[in-house]
Order: structure tokens, then sequence, then C-alpha cells
């Protein structure tokens, strides 16, 4: 038997044969010319139309996905005839390089362009180098290397995955992944949660293993190994046994001594919410309104806009619902309104930001949320994201307030935001931890790197300290502003709606913290529930001091897995 270990990013055990990923498309030969025959001009609209081939193709894909998936394929859609990409590839045609040779090379260097400046940046590299592949391949007149077919369910091995890829497979016939390449945070492993797949990431070394061998993965501890045997088997089967006890959330967060934890949804358009309603969620902690804006070249009009967002919102008539104004830029750049030639797009104009150099969009956004929320009978909240000082937090209240949003709020995702939430708070009526890039901010490490993997983890105790900070200076606020001092008042809210709330020994930590929500995505929520309901906040608390007050990431998650024996029995 021969071990591998990664970072585990969704629970669950399975056996199964390996499929690898097919080899990507031969590299068009250095140095190779059009043909006589073909004009440079005609050489850039054989370009121009492959890549609108490949855009054509991927939102084809994307309109049958849903929720995470779909947003990632209309993402990738946009790379494919993106002009820094397209006009790259036409420079080189007009010098007399071929149509194939040309996006190859094209593609290379806008990858590296992308990964050289680092953040969510690099995590496009992967966007960029796909469509590449895909529109020389249409230019080919071949397939694009796609995630292998098979007859029974297989575990599917990869250096990595792009993000066209995993927003469209099949969890009954892949039934785990495994990658040698990513982190906790890339597409693969949000995709992964999202599907409810087994999933390892930044696993040395698994590239090398035999095809249609069989392999013991283990989602939780990040092991994948060879040969497995009758220990794995059991594993496997006590794992199974487990899983039915996890299946269902009974619709009320809460832990064992009755402290209300109340547990929400993660959604991305109508059809996410229906199914998380259907979770037994309570409500949505962040709808992701970029669904409404990737995939158009112009601003979605009012009228559409409005249609979108009441679609979630009738989904859960009477609970709360928060939604994020458009985070746009970075990794979800949109024609009309981001700069592609930003020289660091991950620390330049996104979110909240694209206000000050595109005014109009955000009060739009926020005039067609208000008038969604009066058609329906759901308690809307709204915040912006990438807001980093209280002036930022006033402004946005001031915009809410002009259209008669009354509960404003921001997300904290900076370490700015989280030092000063107790001046954020004077402005806006609650925050939200935006943890996926809090981590990634106060570690300085891309999310989409493996060899980055154990700095981009939440359990880094620098960014629990920070969730705790945060929550302090709610605190803080409400004894400044005098509210406590008001019978049965409370601290405004803090809740978390990144990925770490999904992982059910941090969801402990967090409520220690003293956080006042979860939200992730619906499958998580039976897992997350039970784990909650063994402990008391006093416990709680006593583990979240510890993991704040820990070395390392991994002494943290030792230390709180050591005191929670619910999740072996439960097999998380």
């Amino acid at each position: 038997m021969q071990n591998f270990v990664g970072v585990g990013v969704f629970r669950g055990r399975v056996i199964g044969p390996v499929r690898h990923m097919p080899a990507a498309l031969a590299e068009p030969p250095v140095g190779e010319k059009l043909e006589s025959s073909t004009t440079p001009e005609a050489a850039a609209a054989t370009i121009k139309d492959a890549g609108a081939t490949v855009k054509a193709q991927l939102l084809e894909r994307a309109a049958r996905a849903e929720g995470a998936g779909k947003e990632v394929l209309e993402a990738t859609a946009l790379m494919a005839t993106d002009p820094m990409l397209i006009k790259a590839a036409i420079k080189l045609v007009k010098t007399g390089t071929s149509t194939e040779r040309a996006i190859w090379e094209a593609g290379e260097s806008v990858a590296e362009t992308l990964i050289k400046l680092g953040g969510m940046m690099a995590e496009r590299s992967h966007d960029v180098l796909d469509v590449k592949s895909r529109i020389i391949a249409v230019l080919r007149g071949v397939p694009a290397p796609e995630i292998p077919d098979s007859a029974e369910p297989f575990i599917l091995v990869a250096e990595d995955l792009a993000p066209a890829d995993t927003a469209t497979l099949d969890p009954e016939k892949v039934i785990a992944l495994v990658t040698a390449g990513g982190g906790p945070q890339s597409h693969t492993a949000i995709i992964a949660r999202a599907l409810g797949l087994p999933a390892v990431v930044a696993a040395a070394g698994v590239s090398g293993l035999v095809d249609g061998g069989q392999v013991f993965v283990d989602g939780s501890s990040g092991v994948v190994s060879t040969e497995p045997g009758e220990s794995e088997q059991e594993a496997v089967a006590l794992w199974q046994k487990q899983a039915s006890l996890l299946s269902v959330f009974d619709g009320s967060g809460q832990l064992a001594d009755g402290t209300l934890l109340p547990l929400l949804a993660n959604v991305g358009g109508a059809k996410d919410a229906l199914e998380a309603a259907a979770a037994n969620a309570q409500g949505v902690g962040l709808l992701r309104t970029e669904f409404c804006f990737l995939g158009n070249t112009t601003e979605p009009s009012h009228d559409d806009q409005v249609a979108a967002y009441k679609g979630v919102f009738d989904a859960f008539p009477g609970q709360k619902v928060v939604v994020r104004t458009l985070d746009a830029g970075a990794d979800k750049p949109l024609p009309f309104l981001t700069d592609a030639t930003e020289p660091n797009p991950a620390l330049g104009v996104r979110g909240y930001r694209t206000d000050t150099t595109t005014p109009g969009v955000l009060a739009r956004q926020l005039a067609a949320i208000a008038d969604a929320a009066a058609q329906s009978q759901t308690v809307v909240w709204v915040m912006a994201p990438m807001i980093s000082t209280p002036a930022e937090a006033a402004d946005f209240a001031a915009m809410c307030q002009a259209v008669d949003l009354h509960t404003p709020g921001v997300m904290v995702e900076v370490p700015s935001a989280a030092l000063t939430a107790r001046h954020l708070l004077d402005h806006v009526e609650f925050a939200s931890l935006g943890t996926n890039d809090l981590t990634q901010y106060t570690m300085a490490a891309d999310r989409q790197l493996g060899p980055l993997a154990t700095l981009n983890d939440p359990w880094q105790p620098a960014v629990l300290a920070l969730i705790q900070a945060t929550v302090e200076g709610a605190i803080a606020q409400a004894r400044h502003s005098g509210s406590l001092a008001v019978e049965d008042s409370q601290p405004k809210p803090v809740g978390v709606c990144g990925e770490s709330a999904a992982d059910p020994a941090l969801a402990v930590v967090l409520a220690g913290l003293g956080v006042t929500s979860l939200s992730m995505t619906p499958r998580a929520l039976p897992a997350v529930s039970a784990v909650l309901r063994t402990v008391t906040l006093p416990q709680a608390r006593q583990l979240a001091y510890r993991a704040v007050a820990a070395s390392s990431a991994a002494e943290a998650r030792e230390l709180v897995r050591a005191g929670l024996p619910a999740l072996a029995e439960l097999g998380l």
C-alpha cells in the first residue's frame, strides 16, 4: 500500500478505480507559419470565430448547470473572447504565425502575466489555459480534452482541473476528486463541496497513480491509499452507515444547551434557493448576485434584475435573505465594469470599489433589489463586498437608505475591516465574514496554489484572531453606542458565509468565537448541525480559545478535533 497525503476538502470515504484526465492537446510546432493561401486578415477572423464558438459552447453548458458550476462556466465563457487574449493572438498572426500557434503563445503569455500578478488573478490563469486548449481544438476540428467516460463510477485524478470541467461533473459517475495541485478554496474544492463529492487536493504524487487501479480516498483526512484492504473497506462501510445519519437537517441550528445558531445557505440563483429551502436552510446568508451579470456584455436591465432576485426571495417567504451586491473584478471580470489592464486586480478595483470608477451600476442594482424586496415577503438584508474603511461603510449605508433598504451590512474580507469592525458597525447593521478572501489576504497566499495550501487554511490562528476581533468590535460598538444598556439588547450580528462554515469542527470554533449565524452549501447543513448539537456554548468557547492560542493551523485543528469525539462517531 502507498499513501498520498493532501488536503481533504469534503468529507466521505470511497474505494474505486482511478481514471486520469486525458492528456492536454499537443503543442503546435514552434515557429509554425500561416499557409501561403491564408491572409492575416482571414486568420484573424478565424481566431475570433473560434473564440466565439468556444464561448457559445460554454454558455450552452452553463444553461444546463446550476449554482457555483453555472457561475464558473459563465466566467470561463467570457475569457474565450477576452480582448487581451484575442488581440494578442491576432497580433501574432499578422506577423505570419499560424492560428494555432498564435493562440497557444497568446494564451501562455496571458496566463503567465496573471500568475505573476498573484492572488485571484493567478486563479484566472486556469481559465485562460482552458479556453486556449478549447480554441485550438475548434481550429483543429477535434474535441477538447474532457472528463473521461466510463461504464462504472470512478475516482477522477488530475494534476489540476479546469473550472469548466469541475463545473459539469456528474456525481453519479465521478465518486471522488483527487488533484496534485489546487488548494482548499480552489474551484475544484468549491465544486466538490457543492456536489457533495469526497475530495482531496494538493496531494503530491497522485499523477503517477495507475489508471484503473483501485484506491481508497478519505475526504476528511486528505489521505489517498493504493491497494485498499479490509480496514479501508470497513472504513467505507462505516461511513456509508454514518452518512445516512447526516442526510437531513431539521431546520433548527442550535447547540446542546439550546443556544440558537441559525444555519443558512449560500446560493447563486433561484434554482439554488429552492434546493436550499428543500434542505431546510433557515434562510440565505449569501446570495451571489454575479449570476445575474456573468455572461453578459452589458448591464442587465432593471426588470431582469428584479425578476432574478425575486425568484430567490420567493423561496424564503418570511425568512432572511442576505444579498451581496455585485462582486465584480479580479477573478470575476465584467467587460462593462472592470479594467482588464490593472497591474494587480486582486488588490484593485473590485466589489464595492467599482462604484468609484463606474458610478451608477451599484445604485441601479440596489434599486432593483429594493423593488424585488417590495414585491416579496422576504426579510432582505444587503451587504457590500470589499469594504475596507468606515467611510466606505457609511457611503454604502447611505446608498441603501436612498432606496429604502434599511438593513445594510458589510463583508469582512480584508484585515482592515476586521480590525476596525467597531467603527464600521457605527454605520451598518451587520457584518458577514467572507473567510475565503479573509484567509487569502491575511496569509498573502493565493488560494489556487497547491504549494500554499497549508497557508491558505481558515484554521490559521491569525485568521481566527481576526474573526474574534470582528465579534469583539461588534460588542465594543454596542457598548459605545449604549445599546447594551437596554434590556435584552444584543450587539449587531456578525455571521460567516465563507467555506469555513461548512467544516463541522470549525463551525464549533466559530460558534465559540461568538458569530451569530453560519451560511454554507446546503449539503453541509446536516453534518454541521449534528456536531453543533454535541457541545454547549461554554464548551465551544473553550475550544475556540484553544484554537486561537495555537501556534499553527494544524495544531488548532488537532486541539479542536481532540475535544469533539462526535466527529469520529459520525465519521467526520
